[in-house]
């Protein structure tokens, strides 16, 4: 698995220092407001978990599964799979791993404010800004990627790499078999 890598864009000890100081905005930006973190699966969920551990405020934590991948291309559809909790009168922080074309996270977005959030923010591990097709911009972004395919900490090509404790760049013939 390691061998399918070119090079590593964020180190363990990188991520857990970019969660933490994540984590520490988080709590002073939601003192006192007790919000939802709702996380994107699977992508999100090692992100996620690192992440609350880093909140020191009360909160509470939902998934939704949600997507508009197929291998390494978004379809362009965003397909909700599941139930979405009850958000009405909450603040949202909605967590996801990338943000890459924006699809996903304003059709989740705009769904939740449809649904009575009293806000909703976006908080990401990685910012794409070169694959964005619509104008969304997160509000916690721990780090920019270049428009590489990056895979590790929750970041898959079909369904593999999620478990890299770091986040580096495929190789090219992994994927364009």
């Amino acid at each position: 698995m390691h061998q399918d890598i070119i090079k590593i864009n964020y180190s363990k000890e990188k991520i857990e220092q970019i969660v933490k100081c994540l984590g520490e905005k988080i709590s002073i930006d939601y003192k006192d407001k007790n919000p939802l973190f709702l996380g994107l699966l699977k992508g999100c969920l090692p992100f996620m978990t690192d992440l609350v551990k880093n909140v020191d405020i009360y909160c509470n934590l939902e998934y939704v599964k949600v997507s508009s991948y197929d291998g390494t291309h978004s379809t362009g559809n965003v397909e909700f799979k599941g139930e979405i909790p009850n958000v009405n009168n909450r603040d949202v922080i909605l967590v996801d791993d990338i943000l890459d074309t924006g699809r996903t996270i304003q059709a989740v977005k705009t769904k939740l404010m449809a649904m009575g959030a009293k806000s909703v923010s976006v908080c990401v591990l990685l910012d794409k800004p070169t694959g964005r097709l619509v104008d969304i911009k997160p509000d916690y972004v721990g780090g920019i990627v270049p428009n590489e395919f990056v895979v590790g900490y929750g970041l898959d090509y079909n369904e593999h790499y999620r478990n890299l404790p770091y986040i580096g760049v495929l190789k090219d013939e992994v994927y364009s078999k």
